[in-house]
């Protein structure tokens, strides 16, 4: 059996942010991802720009640069997160999942799954920095699970002159209708709500979509919602009761992502209220557990209201940082009058 003072698990950019912050340090810690480094951006689109500008997304004080002077795309902030790893050599035991976490005394007992087999590791400190989106959301509806149904948006080509219906109405479904559109899908969009919600988009894209859905372009069905999929339509319920087919060669469901708890529940950790918040205190990232803290975005739990961003979440790992070396708690940055994510 492997041990270790700190088991970090996670290699999203707050993981890999504390990785640094620990090597730095000095401190004794193996660190654990389930996927590849970067794995839940690695699903966005091809070239999709984040909201963020660049120097609220780097980490570990490395600069961001873009040859455009631009917002980072996918493949830009992918590249740039695996120069991080070679620039500090870290080490990433990736494709390594935990499969179980216990307490045993004053240690926690874990067990990986490689493909080589099982391991046991024994730490005395765990880091929970796992995010907030690992699963999609479900409707719960019939033929939601029907081959041409898929919750990831990654390549516009594949809808080319097809009927597309996208459903959901914040910044991800409004980018895949604009960027289907735009590669020549024939896209309709249904929405839950009566409008688009101007604070869940980006600024540059809300104006086309809403010239586009009032030019009749892109046609739009507001207060709707989808109660069952086939293979050639998809019926949506309307808020007054009536509903409508739409013919739909292909569906995207982009109605939102649901964060991986499980490791928190393995471990103890409190979840609070229907988001389920791991229970922590936002001075030290302490949970309610003895050497469990939780790092970036999994701090929001499945968040409805969206307020917990990468960029909002690098001030965690001076906190951890301050904690586990004894040091007084980094003063808190000024609240962002509104957060770029």
């Amino acid at each position: 059996m492997e041990s270790t003072d700190i088991a970090l698990i996670g290699a999203g950019p707050i993981g890999l942010e504390m990785a640094v912050a620990l090597k730095q340090a000095g401190l004794k810690y193996l660190h654990f991802d389930a996927a590849q480094v970067g794995h839940t951006i690695s699903w966005f689109a091809p070239q999709t720009r984040f909201f963020s500008s660049n120097e609220r997304i780097a980490i570990a004080g490395v600069p961001l640069q873009t040859p455009d002077q631009g917002k980072c795309t996918r493949e830009q902030y992918l590249a740039y997160l695996r120069a991080v790893v070679q620039q500090f050599n870290l080490k990433i035991r990736t494709f390594e999942p935990i499969t179980n976490m216990a307490r045993d005394k004053d240690d926690f007992q874990l067990t990986t799954n490689p493909r080589g087999g099982p391991r046991q590791i024994r730490a005395r400190r765990i880091i929970l920095a796992t995010g907030g989106t690992a699963h999609p959301r479900r409707l719960g509806i019939k033929g939601e699970n029907l081959p041409h149904v898929s919750n990831y948006f990654q390549e516009p080509h594949l809808y080319f002159q097809k009927n597309l219906l996208i459903v959901g109405g914040k910044n991800s479904a409004v980018e895949a209708a604009l960027r289907c559109h735009q590669a020549g899908a024939k896209v309709t969009v249904s929405y839950r709500r009566d409008q688009f919600n101007p604070n869940s988009i980006k600024y540059w894209l809300l104006p086309e979509i809403n010239g586009l859905i009032q030019s009749g372009k892109i046609p739009a069905h507001f207060n709707t919602q989808p109660t069952e999929i086939t293979p050639t339509h998809v019926i949506l319920s309307k808020s007054d009761g009536r509903s409508v087919q739409i013919p739909s060669d292909f569906v995207l469901l982009m109605i939102g992502y649901q964060a991986d708890l499980s490791l928190c529940k393995m471990a103890g950790v409190e979840l609070d209220g229907p988001c389920q918040l791991p229970r922590h205190d936002a001075l030290n990232m302490r949970t309610n557990v003895p050497g469990v803290y939780v790092a970036g975005t999994v701090t929001g739990g499945t968040q409805d209201k969206f307020n917990v961003f990468l960029e909002n979440c690098h001030i965690h790992v001076q906190r951890i940082l301050a904690d586990l070396t004894g040091n007084a708690p980094p003063q808190s940055p000024l609240p962002q009058q509104r957060p770029e994510s």
